[in-house]
């Protein structure tokens, strides 16, 4: 993959966004030295789909002052070479260490991508977003598009931690955005190896994944939600992240049986989980926001990472929703394509785009079509307090709803990802239309 560095000032950062290991060179994660020869002087910073690693050439690094006995923040890591030098490649809350060099968008820029993205979003066929870990300061900006009709579709914010007070006071909501929830991380991503797992991971016997919070500052944060009413997302990967998120908000359901009873908390992902974990999320009326796709290009590398005896607890959808939980799909875009076509095939094939599920990948996970509609369609509204006004088309709720060329109910696997959506309706207005 050629790597072009033109058009740069002396001394200008270059920032980019949505590499993944599967689409470099060796399958491997990009290194410092890929970008040293096209800009030497030059910072270059980038950042995986994922937001969980990134990797930087040698003047960034450079510049951060990172360096061979440079220590590895908690819960990040600065991967090295076998004598120990920095790679570039850093992981979760190591990226703190020269995110903050590169130049933060404008407000028009702010403005465009909200606008192109909600665009691009109604034209796949979604009535609606979950936008996880949104920034507090986008807030007044989103309330401002959606006042002169910018925003097509429905948004349900779940703010970065900082938004807190914004979600609990319910502050620049409109008739089709939601502030009422926050996003916390647990640990980092299966791909990058900062999941937190209960045993080291498959291909590094090192390692186990990385504890991006304490128990004592985020029981603290839980209470508070209770209390305000602020809905909890808790993203969490690894098995040991979702047994721990788990055990505390067990804890805090336990202790404050007074407080207001609708919380639906919400873990993100819940994408590996140790078998005895699996019906607690019904026991305990925690929501399971799981993104389907991510089991079909997961399967690629996480037999590497986990083993094949840790698949059998990694996106089991059957299992949860057959213990009594509930799941809420979504698409994780722009990680993956965010398209809801692909979402469905997956829930009910378990296979990658071209058919393929390798060994020890339990097809028996998979769901039926209604249930991947209604993960699709009514649990989301549920996990957004939404349900009374969304999620099933019928009298006295609004009309929201997608019209595709093509009966996904009925048609073959295949035929689905060659569908499109002809029509996106958002409370009774056509908000998209094919040419």
């Amino acid at each position: 993959m050629a790597v072009e560095a033109e058009g740069l000032a002396p001394g200008e950062i270059l920032l980019g966004r949505g590499w993944i290991e599967t689409g470099w060179p060796e399958n491997r994660m990009p290194l410092a030295a890929d970008f040293n020869d096209v800009a030497p002087e030059n910072p270059v910073i980038l950042i995986r789909a994922d937001s969980h690693a990134l990797v930087a050439n040698q003047a960034t690094l450079d510049l951060a002052g990172i360096v061979q006995d440079t220590m590895s923040p908690a819960g990040g890591r600065i991967e090295r070479d076998e004598t120990g030098n920095p790679t570039g490649i850093l992981i979760d809350n190591a990226m703190l260490l020269v995110t903050g060099m590169a130049e933060s968008p404008s407000e028009a820029e702010i403005i465009k991508a909200l606008s192109v993205g909600s665009e691009i979003y109604a034209a796949r066929g979604w009535t609606g977003m979950h936008n996880m870990s949104a920034d507090p300061t986008h807030a007044p900006l989103m309330q401002r598009l959606d006042n002169e009709g910018q925003l097509p579709i429905r948004i349900y914010n779940a703010f970065d931690e900082e938004g807190f007070e914004i979600a609990a006071r319910r502050d620049y909501e409109t008739d089709t955005i939601t502030n009422r929830a926050i996003k916390i991380y647990m640990d980092g991503a299966l791909g990058s190896r900062g999941a937190l797992l209960a045993a080291p991971y498959a291909d590094r016997p090192d390692e186990s994944g990385l504890a991006l919070r304490t128990g004592s500052d985020t029981l603290s944060l839980l209470i508070s939600a209770r209390q305000r009413n602020v809905q909890l997302s808790i993203h969490a990967i690894g098995d040991l992240a979702n047994h721990r998120a788990l055990n505390w908000i067990e804890s805090v359901e336990d202790n404050m049986a007074s407080a207001p009873p609708d919380k639906r908390w919400r873990i993100e992902h819940a994408q590996i989980l140790q078998k005895e974990d699996i019906p607690r999320f019904g026991e305990l009326g925690v929501i399971a926001s799981m993104q389907p796709s991510h089991a079909i290009g997961d399967l690629h590398f996480a037999d590497d990472r986990l083993g094949l005896d840790r698949l059998a607890g990694a996106y089991a959808w059957r299992s949860i929703i057959d213990a009594g939980g509930m799941i809420a799909a979504g698409s994780d875009a722009p990680v993956e394509v965010g398209s809801p076509l692909i979402e469905f095939y997956a829930l009910i094939t378990r296979k990658d785009l071209e058919g393929y599920s390798g060994p020890g990948w339990h097809p028996e996970q998979a769901v039926s079509r209604a249930e991947a509609l209604t993960m699709l369609t009514a649990w989301p509204a549920y996990a957004s307090f939404q349900e009374d006004d969304l999620g099933t088309i019928e009298p006295g709720k609004l009309a929201d709803f997608t019209v595709f060329n093509a009966d996904l109910m009925t048609i073959s696997p295949p035929e689905i990802l060659e569908a499109r959506a002809v029509m996106t309706v958002v409370g009774g207005e056509i908000v998209w239309r094919a040419e």
